[in-house]
Protein backbone atom coordinates (compact mmCIF):
# COMPACT_ATOMS: atom_id res chain seq x y z
CA UNK A 1 0.00 0.00 0.00
CA UNK A 2 2.94 2.51 0.32
CA UNK A 3 3.78 2.79 -3.20
CA UNK A 4 0.36 3.34 -3.96
CA UNK A 5 -0.31 6.16 -1.76
CA UNK A 6 -3.35 4.50 -0.56
CA UNK A 7 -5.42 7.17 2.02
CA UNK A 8 -3.22 9.69 1.23
CA UNK A 9 -5.48 12.31 0.11
CA UNK A 10 -7.43 15.36 2.01
CA UNK A 11 -10.80 13.54 1.25
CA UNK A 12 -9.35 10.68 3.68
CA UNK A 13 -7.41 12.47 6.50
CA UNK A 14 -10.30 14.80 6.82
CA UNK A 15 -13.11 11.67 7.12
CA UNK A 16 -10.51 9.97 9.44
CA UNK A 17 -9.84 12.95 11.66
CA UNK A 18 -14.11 13.44 11.64
CA UNK A 19 -14.97 9.89 12.42
CA UNK A 20 -11.97 9.71 14.98
CA UNK A 21 -13.88 12.75 17.47
CA UNK A 22 -16.96 10.90 16.70
CA UNK A 23 -15.23 8.04 18.24
CA UNK A 24 -13.80 9.93 21.21
CA UNK A 25 -18.06 11.41 21.96
CA UNK A 26 -19.39 8.46 21.78
CA UNK A 27 -16.76 6.53 24.10
CA UNK A 28 -16.95 9.58 26.37
CA UNK A 29 -21.18 9.69 26.51
CA UNK A 30 -20.79 5.80 26.92
CA UNK A 31 -18.63 5.75 30.00
CA UNK A 32 -20.78 8.44 31.27
CA UNK A 33 -23.65 6.52 30.57
CA UNK A 34 -25.68 8.93 28.62
CA UNK A 35 -27.33 7.03 25.58
CA UNK A 36 -28.22 10.47 23.48
CA UNK A 37 -24.64 11.47 23.71
CA UNK A 38 -22.98 8.29 22.83
CA UNK A 39 -25.96 8.54 19.70
CA UNK A 40 -24.39 12.00 19.06
CA UNK A 41 -21.12 10.25 18.58
CA UNK A 42 -22.20 7.61 16.25
CA UNK A 43 -24.01 9.99 14.27
CA UNK A 44 -20.69 12.19 13.82
CA UNK A 45 -18.83 8.85 12.82
CA UNK A 46 -21.63 8.37 9.73
CA UNK A 47 -20.52 11.81 9.36
CA UNK A 48 -16.87 11.50 8.89
CA UNK A 49 -17.30 8.72 5.59
CA UNK A 50 -20.41 11.29 4.10
CA UNK A 51 -17.64 14.26 3.99
CA UNK A 52 -15.27 11.68 2.93
CA UNK A 53 -17.01 10.38 -0.06
CA UNK A 54 -18.58 14.04 -0.60
CA UNK A 55 -14.92 15.57 -0.72
CA UNK A 56 -13.87 12.27 -3.03
CA UNK A 57 -16.57 13.29 -5.66
CA UNK A 58 -15.22 16.62 -5.55
CA UNK A 59 -11.77 15.50 -6.71
CA UNK A 60 -9.96 15.66 -3.33
CA UNK A 61 -9.57 11.80 -3.47
CA UNK A 62 -7.62 9.11 -5.20
CA UNK A 63 -7.65 9.18 -8.81
CA UNK A 64 -8.67 5.95 -10.58
CA UNK A 65 -6.32 4.04 -11.70
CA UNK A 66 -6.20 2.73 -15.49
CA UNK A 67 -6.72 -0.83 -16.05
CA UNK A 68 -4.06 -2.76 -16.35
CA UNK A 69 -3.71 -4.96 -19.76
CA UNK A 70 -1.99 -8.11 -19.72
CA UNK A 71 -0.66 -8.66 -23.42
CA UNK A 72 -0.45 -12.19 -24.34
CA UNK A 73 2.37 -14.75 -24.06
CA UNK A 74 4.47 -14.96 -27.27
CA UNK A 75 5.87 -18.44 -28.61
CA UNK A 76 9.79 -18.60 -28.08
CA UNK A 77 11.50 -18.00 -31.34
CA UNK A 78 15.03 -19.19 -30.60
CA UNK A 79 16.22 -22.43 -32.61
CA UNK A 80 16.76 -25.18 -30.34
CA UNK A 81 20.75 -25.35 -29.96
CA UNK A 82 22.57 -27.07 -32.71
CA UNK A 83 20.12 -26.53 -35.35
CA UNK A 84 20.69 -23.55 -37.77
CA UNK A 85 17.90 -21.82 -39.58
Amino acid sequence: MAGSSHGHTPAAWTGVIIAFIGFCVAGAFMVMAQPVGFWAGMVIIALGGVVGAVMRAMGLGQPKAAPITVQPARAATREPAGVEG
